[in-house]
């Protein structure tokens, strides 16, 4: 598990877990550079900020405040093993440190801030807010409750957190991007190019002659290790989810058809409508337009004169039970297509209500849902017994089952891989088709050893138990092992080769004045465009490495590219260079304004913060700081 989660710090997770532990600062304090303030001094004082000192229980408070927060958004405990595995201890200490800093320069200054302030800005947040848009007591209480905090503690770091602030403000105050910078930035944000291009493929290159046996075996041996045979390792595994136990349920027509009875209202498809609605402010006009509509005008035209569009009128094509009001929708579904409805008291005033087109309703049969309800019926069921299956998995497993062997005795489907490399597929190139999609149980083997008694993987609301049973170690293959696929390397070398010379010749005979239609013609291509695209663009037909290569060419200038999904190249001309003008009052520089100068500010914070922490005197107790994350256990 270890292993994974340090893997996983490289991915998505481990963006995910850094993200929660910095995500409780107020600000982005960037790279804070105290790797060279580590000096051992007494146990009972992790760190020194200045004249402050941060006992070692006050921090492991704060470190285990940390963990339980983590381990609340990844809904699983995390181990002091795996936070020192992310990095999040050191994360912890920087952040710490960093704010005791601004703490310490806060009380240099004599800044302050009363309760009533405090009060009052906890009270305008909108976290605490209730549906009414009021302060509510009870959700305050019921989420500082799971950040860890008692109120008094959560008010008193809330004083704090609006002191550096103040600090944070102050530093930044009218620091903004300059207007050369933004416009710069949004020339090479939205700067377009136009192309012509021509694709070389294998028919360009010609005709290749087989290679010699001695050709082949030379370039074989100077790319070995392209051809090495993977490490592959055999697994076992058992998931105990609710589809999987599912699978096994009999559901019997008597418990399906209760269920569907009970469904069967959510099951109907009902009946709808195009509903149109004008609204008066008394009966008189409301009468006095259906007179009007009765007399020939029409619906619309009446809507026109009250100042009313389409969009104003129209209620959609809706269900019966979608239209809050009553009133309208008795109206509604009481009329024919193409009728209008006599006034209609409603909640806003007396109603006109126009129906088009209308869509029957169906009546849902339990034949047409009867699988469904059956699925549904036994995955409800596997849910209730995962908990059940995971104990006694862990049991079995605990008495040193393998398993294989627990998923026997459990009457479970263990499912064995005999070769699987990295990335999931079988000797034959084909992925491991027994594994189920999404289930990272290949990456966990790896990390993994034989005879290790791993922690079970969440997946799919359950959990699944995996062995690693062998490993086949990496080794070199023979030629004639891998002779079809060296030789097939050998051949697209060698296209590839061709065509980088002919693509080579090309641009230089486009640089010398030649055109691309009369080259592309001698080749026997077509010329292609590409018109108006950007950076970041994705152009069909054509990889990211041809728009990079565009991006680098100056206009009326030729370049060329591999294109290593066609094994092919690209020659191309950029034809037209369109840099928009910046209109700084838009919507779009706003956002980029706004994003240059959070990290502009970032980074600046950073610099006075390191220069704070540098003027004040910062140290660091190692065996402190090892004892209060747990490092010092393992030592």
């Amino acid at each position: 598990m270890l292993r994974g989660m340090r893997k996983a710090s490289s991915n998505w997770l481990g963006k995910i877990v850094m993200a929660v532990v910095m995500g409780v600062l107020i600000i982005s304090f960037g790279i804070w550079g105290i790797a060279d303030i580590f000096r051992g001094f007494g146990q009972s004082t992790l760190a020194k900020v200045g004249r402050t000192e941060i006992s070692t229980e006050q921090f492991r408070q704060i470190y285990t405040d940390r963990l339980q927060q983590i381990g609340r958004q990844y809904r699983r405990p995390l181990s002091s093993d795996q936070a020192r595995a992310l990095g999040i201890d050191r994360q912890v200490l920087q952040q710490t440190i960093a704010e005791t800093t601004l703490d310490e320069e806060a009380r240099r200054l004599g800044l302050g801030q009363s309760n009533e302030e405090t009060l009052k800005s906890i009270m305008d947040d909108p976290a605490f807010k209730g549906v009414n848009g009021s302060f509510d007591p009870q959700r305050f209480q019921g989420l500082i409750r799971q950040m860890g905090y008692s109120e008094q503690r959560f008010l008193a770091e809330q004083r704090r957190i609006m002191l550096r602030r103040q600090i944070a403000g102050s530093v930044a105050a009218g620091f903004e991007p300059s207007n050369v910078e933004l416009e710069a930035l949004a020339r090479f944000q939205n700067e377009q190019r136009s192309i012509e291009y021509v694709k070389l493929g294998a028919a360009q290159a010609g005709t290749i002659d087989p290679p010699s046996p001695e050709a082949l075996a030379a370039y074989f041996e100077d790319r070995k290790t392209l051809f090495r045979a993977p490490e592959y390792r055999k697994i076992s595994f058992v998931a105990v989810t609710p589809d999987e136990i599912g699978k096994w349920e009999n559901v019997s027509d008597e418990d399906a058809k209760k269920v569907f009875e009970q469904r069967k209202d959510k099951l109907n498809t009902p009946e709808k409508r195009e509903v149109q609605q004008i609204t008066f402010p008394n009966a008189e006009d409301a009468t006095a337009a259906r007179n009007r509509i009765a007399s020939g005008t029409s619906f619309e035209d009446i809507a026109k004169e009250r100042g009313l569009g389409p969009s104003d009128i129209d209620l959609g094509f809706i269900a019966k039970s979608a239209i809050g009001d009553p009133a309208i929708a008795d109206a509604a579904f009481s009329l024919q297509s193409g009728e209008v409805s006599q006034p209609a008291q409603g909640k806003f005033g007396f109603a006109l209500v126009k129906v088009g087109k209308i869509e029957p309703g169906a009546e849902a049969t339990y034949e047409g849902h009867a699988s469904q309800i059956k699925q549904d019926i036994a995955s409800e069921r596997a849910r209730a017994k995962i908990g059940e299956l995971r104990d006694k998995m862990e049991d079995e497993r605990g008495g040193g089952a393998s398993v294989v062997e627990a998923a026997q005795k459990l009457g479970l489907k263990a499912v064995t891989v005999d070769a699987v490399d990295r990335s999931g597929r079988t000797p034959d190139g084909q992925p491991a088709k027994d594994i189920p999609r999404g289930l990272d149980v290949v990456s966990q083997a790896f990390g993994s050893d034989v005879g290790v008694d791993n922690d079970a993987i969440s997946f799919n609301g359950g959990y699944v138990w995996y062995d690693v049973l062998g490993i086949t170690p990496s080794h070199e293959r023979s030629l004639d092992e891998v002779k079809d696929q060296v030789e097939a390397k050998w051949r697209a070398d060698q296209v590839s080769s061709r065509l980088r010379d002919k693509a080579t010749e090309m641009v230089k005979k486009l640089d010398q004045g030649g055109k691309l239609a009369d080259e592309a013609a001698q080749a026997g291509l077509s010329v292609e465009t590409a018109k108006d695209f950007k950076r970041d663009a994705t152009l069909p037909g054509l990889n990211a490495g041809v728009v990079a290569a565009v991006f680098r060419t100056p206009k009326d200038s030729a370049g060329q590219t591999p294109d290593p999904t066609a094994n092919g190249w690209v020659v191309f001309r950029v034809t037209e260079v369109t840099a928009p003008a910046a209109d700084l009052a838009s919507a779009e520089m706003k956002k980029l304004k706004e994003a240059v100068q959070r990290t502009q500010v970032d980074e600046l914070l950073a610099q006075y913060i390191t220069k704070l922490e540098s003027e004040i005197g910062t140290s660091v107790n190692e065996g402190a700081f090892a004892q209060a994350t747990g490092a010092s256990s393992n030592n």
